[in-house]
């Protein structure tokens, strides 16, 4: 019962977005539409700029996930050895930016001051390593046996081959776990890319969705053409399944790893 409050909502969604206006109007909630109907989805590829602000969010989300892995992990590990100068005071200063953080304007004088306005790295470096990723990793390099490290070192193994050959292949689980939790917030990437972007061919899909919204809804938008008169209640609807199914997608093949990966790092250390 639980599974089907849950899934009912999403299903109307879906339903929504094949309906037409009329039917989503004198229905209070919509199953199956009566009259199945593609333009509100017409509607959304009309605009030429649709792939390329995919195109966008693609090379974001996968860039993006690649170097905040990367970093995250490097980082996780470290400050999981107990034997590392001032890792107390590192590991509090990451708890530090969870509580407080410069805010929204230092950020942006921040970012405009390394010359990253308009640039697709703007929507990445500022959010490359989340603390609380971090420390579900580093929670889980924690939990390794230190036998191993030792056993290592006493082969000749230098520290980064030791987490690159031993340590990163156990913690797998704990990879794709974040990895999803990483690619997830850059494909919804809305206010970086607000503050950061200027140039509309540079938008994200999120942004365009946006501004397709505005469109539909009879206000005016930025550098969105569209050909099809949009159905309004639908595109809603529609546009809400164009920015949630890509990542349902990518879920199955995680799903073994996600429960072990998050439950593990988080309650060992």
């Amino acid at each position: 019962m639980i599974a089907l409050i849950c899934i009912v909502p999403f299903i109307n969604i879906i339903a929504s977005s094949f309906a037409t206006t009329e039917e989503i109007v004198s229905k209070p909630f919509v199953i199956f539409p009566e009259t199945f109907s593609l333009n509100a989805y017409r509607y959304i590829l009309s605009t030429p700029t649709i792939f390329r602000s995919l195109g966008v969010t693609i090379f974001v989300t996968v860039a993006g996930t690649i170097t905040s892995m990367i970093l995250t992990s490097m980082m996780a590990y470290g400050l999981s050895r107990r034997y590392l100068p001032g890792r107390r005071v590192m590991n509090f200063l990451v708890v530090f930016t969870m509580l407080f953080s410069g805010g929204m304007i230092p950020t942006f004088l921040v970012v405009n001051s390394l010359g990253l306005i308009d640039s697709l790295w703007s929507m990445i470096l500022p959010i490359a390593i989340n603390a609380f990723n971090m420390i579900i990793m580093r929670n889980f390099f924690q939990g390794l046996p230190m036998s191993l490290e030792e056993s290592a070192k006493m082969d000749g193994a230098s520290d980064f081959l030791i987490f690159r050959k031993i340590m990163l292949p156990l913690a797998m689980p704990s990879v794709a776990t974040i990895s999803l939790f990483y690619a997830v917030a850059y494909w919804n990437t809305y206010m970086n890319a607000i503050l950061y972007i200027n140039d509309s061919a540079k938008w994200p899909i999120q942004i365009l969705l946006r501004q397709i919204v505005i469109v539909s809804s009879g206000m005016q938008g930025e550098g969105v053409a569209v050909d099809v008169i949009p159905p309004a209640q639908s595109i809603k609807m529609a546009v809400i399944v164009v920015a949630t199914v890509p990542m349902l997608l990518v879920y199955p093949f995680v799903q073994k790893y996600f429960v072990k990966g998050a439950l593990v790092g988080s309650v060992k250390g």
